[in-house]
């Protein structure tokens, strides 16, 4: 069974591959259709704000990562892969351009299929951005993570009291809900960053914290704005 899970996984991850290897050279490149994707994620947040995240952990949000059709598959053991962008706030109120990070992970449980959903993490704190800039960390393990509160009335008698580090998200049939990924890793995708700013030396830094001026193509602009935008309302 074992075999049967990774099969239909690898199988998943191959054809998303190759979709991206042979599209029409005047689409979008992989990173800008990774862009649009999260920017489609957070147009349909701002279009359900009663079944959105709460106005009071917006408000307090540090970072935000965006990782749109991450593919779950599952046959007794199950896992999950995806690839989407982080952004950092910063103290101005708009946020930083987009760096790439993947998401992957795995769990146990009697379970079977495969689905494809959009996760949103939100972070609280620049350490577990750091530990990501750094390396990787692996939810629940290096960093605390909780399934987020629904709703943005949601205030502060809800579990965003609390002390996760990272409250975490999915979407799916147009509605937000808590989901718990513990034990899922999320690390730097360097390859996306480089071709995306075109650049070899590009750092995760230099992307969240303006270490270095870089030049992005303009549909990184429309993310940052759309999230600023929208942010900064519960500020």
């Amino acid at each position: 069974m074992l075999f049967v899970f990774v099969l239909v996984l690898m199988t998943a991850v191959a054809l998303s591959a190759f979709r991206a290897e042979f599209r029409d050279e005047k689409s979008l490149s992989d990173e800008e259709d990774r862009v649009t994707n999260a920017i489609e994620v957070i147009e349909e947040m701002v279009e359900i704000p009663e079944e959105g995240i709460p106005e009071a952990l917006l408000s307090k949000a540090y970072g935000i990562a965006i990782i749109p059709k991450v593919i779950k598959a599952a046959w007794v053991v199950g896992g999950r892969y995806g690839k989407g962008v982080l952004l950092v706030r910063k103290d101005t109120g708009e946020w930083s351009q987009p760096c790439f990070v993947r998401i992957a992970g795995g769990s146990v449980g009697w379970q079977i299929g495969v689905q494809s959903t959009d996760i949103i993490l939100v972070f609280k704190r620049r350490k577990s951005i750091d530990s990501i800039t750094e390396g990787k960390i692996t939810l629940g393990a290096d960093a605390s993570v909780a399934a987020g509160p629904v709703g943005r009335r949601a205030e502060a008698s809800t579990d965003i009291a609390l002390e996760a580090e990272i409250y975490s998200y999915s979407k799916s049939r147009g509605l937000f809900a808590g989901v718990s990924i513990e034990g899922a890793a999320i690390q730097i995708d360097e390859e996306a960053n480089t071709h995306f700013y075109r650049r070899d030396d590009v750092t995760p830094r230099d992307i969240l914290y303006g270490k270095r001026r870089l030049r992005a193509p303009a549909i990184a602009e429309k993310l940052r704005k759309i999230l600023t935008e929208y942010t900064s309302t519960y500020l």
